[in-house]
């Protein structure tokens, strides 16, 4: 998928400093290739909940971003992303404190 197509399904308006940002996140996402479908998939899924997949501002990775409306909804978004991680294998990471996860990609 062309950099600029995946940052306008992200929300983003790509400009040169997002696409150099989205560069240096998928050469920081271990199997990245393997993975990045399911990363828009999971994206697609959560946005029903209120939450998404966003690039972080602070580390090149994505981040899972559940901003559901109610408790039931969160629980289901948090289910979304336990499933996608054990089913195509990702490393995620789960902020503390936060509805937050970073996905640090494929774990071998």
């Amino acid at each position: 998928m062309q950099k600029e197509a995946m940052l306008t399904q992200l929300g983003y308006v790509p400009n040169s400093a997002l696409v150099q940002q989205l560069q240096r996140i998928e050469e920081n996402t271990a199997g990245y290739e393997k993975i990045q479908k399911h990363i828009m998939d999971l994206h697609d899924h959560l946005r029903v909940d209120g939450s998404y997949i966003a690039m972080s501002n602070s580390n090149d990775f994505f981040k899972i971003k559940v901003e559901a409306p109610s408790a039931e909804i969160a629980q289901e978004a948090h289910e979304k992303i336990r499933h996608f991680s054990e089913k195509y294998k990702v490393a995620i990471n789960k902020l503390d404190n936060k509805n937050t996860y970073y996905i640090l990609g494929f774990s071998y």
